[in-house]
């Protein structure tokens, strides 16, 4: 057993090092595919001794080999989260299409995340198409009920397009975006329309508790703009490893 999950964090942190070049070309329209991955300051090819996850940013100490400028350290980091949370899932689901299910779910919300973090966007190119297919990924592969599965996606984005159809109109100004409203659809397709209770519930008290944190810190007014994203994807993934234990603890308390 020991082996098999060095093997699934191997797996996940070879699929972080491709998450990478997602996060860094999808919000500029570019291939995914083509050219091979190149350093982001001189644009050389990246020689594959140099693109084992993880271990070559250490041994190149986050540097260029050509160019020596700096490798940003949110490559290990994406690579390290992404197997990270592999070994997490192969722990809990084994070796089975839930897994991979589970897996590739997890893997587009990290893409999201951090292109949310950086440029305030979540590209319609994978929420557009993560809808239906992640519903049918619930639906099918994690034993969703298909109208709760069904539910959750018009239920998702109903509610967040309600709440920032009410705070527009109460502020005058944007304040969630189009983006986390098709998210939340994504989300309620794959895991239910159950799911989103424990889904709002931490992503909110995460959100206003960091958003708060970085307003203090940065000397901002209530105007200063969190991504909601993030928060978002973090509280999808915790669902599939705490949610059941959450809504059971909610219909007993009830």
């Amino acid at each position: 057993m020991i082996i098999w999950n060095f093997f699934s964090f191997i797996f996940g942190a070879v699929v972080g090092s491709f998450l990478n070049v997602c996060i860094y070309r999808i919000p500029d329209n570019e291939s995914i595919i083509k050219p091979l991955s190149r350093c982001p300051h001189c644009k050389k090819p990246i020689r594959f001794y140099d693109n084992i996850p993880i271990i070559s940013f250490l041994i190149l100490k986050g540097k260029c080999r050509d160019c020596g400028q700096k490798i940003s350290w949110r490559y290990p980091l994406v690579e390290l989260i992404t197997g990270l949370l592999a070994l997490l899932l192969f722990i809990k689901l084994g070796l089975s299409l839930q897994f991979l299910a589970a897996f590739v779910f997890t893997a587009v919300l990290i893409i999201i995340t951090f292109i949310d973090l950086d440029h305030q966007i979540i590209p319609d190119v994978l929420t557009l198409p993560g809808i239906p297919i992640f519903l049918l990924a619930g639906i099918f592969i994690m034993g969703v009920p298909w109208h709760e599965a069904l539910i959750g996606v018009l239920a998702g984005g109903g509610v967040l397009f309600a709440i920032a159809f009410v705070y527009e109109k109460m502020t005058k100004r944007e304040g969630m975006g189009g983006g986390d409203i098709k998210l939340l659809g994504m989300i309620g397709g794959f895991f239910g329309w159950k799911a989103l209770i424990f889904i709002l519930l931490m992503s909110s008290l995460a959100g206003a508790i960091i958003g708060i944190a970085l307003m203090i810190i940065k000397k901002q007014d209530m105007k200063y703009a969190v991504p909601f994203g993030p928060f978002l994807a973090a509280a999808a993934v915790a669902y599939i490893f705490w949610g059941e234990e959450f809504m059971r603890l909610l219909i007993v308390g009830y």
